[in-house]
């Protein structure tokens, strides 16, 4: 989970994922998109393999990046159970907030 949580960490990458998230792309097509050179860029996809969010086929000389959904699971859980929670906290907060000016009015 740390590794993607890095990876994802920055710009160029989340926006490559979006990228490669419907379609395999090579590195060329992807440094199209960007105003970096081709190396950054497979620097860029080599910190995005490593972390597991993207696959790499070969064909021939060229290898073709794909995005790897499950390969963000375990931090989307991680960052659903953290705001889950507290969204959860604030639910039974307003509630409470709820039936206490409720009981207040039926005092009047």
């Amino acid at each position: 989970m740390d590794a993607a949580a890095r990876a994802v960490a920055e710009p160029t990458r989340r926006a490559i994922l979006r990228l490669v998230r419907d379609e395999e792309r090579t590195v060329t097509d992807i440094a199209d998109h960007f105003a970096v050179t081709r190396p950054a860029i497979s620097q860029h996809l080599r910190v995005l393999t490593d972390a597991e969010l993207v696959t790499v086929r070969t064909e021939g000389t060229r290898r073709y990046y794909r995005a790897r959904p499950e390969g963000l699971a375990e931090l989307s859980d991680w960052v659903s159970g953290f705001w889950g929670s507290s969204l959860q906290q604030l639910a039974i907060e307003a509630e409470r907030e709820q039936w206490i000016k409720r009981k207040e009015q039926r005092k009047r």
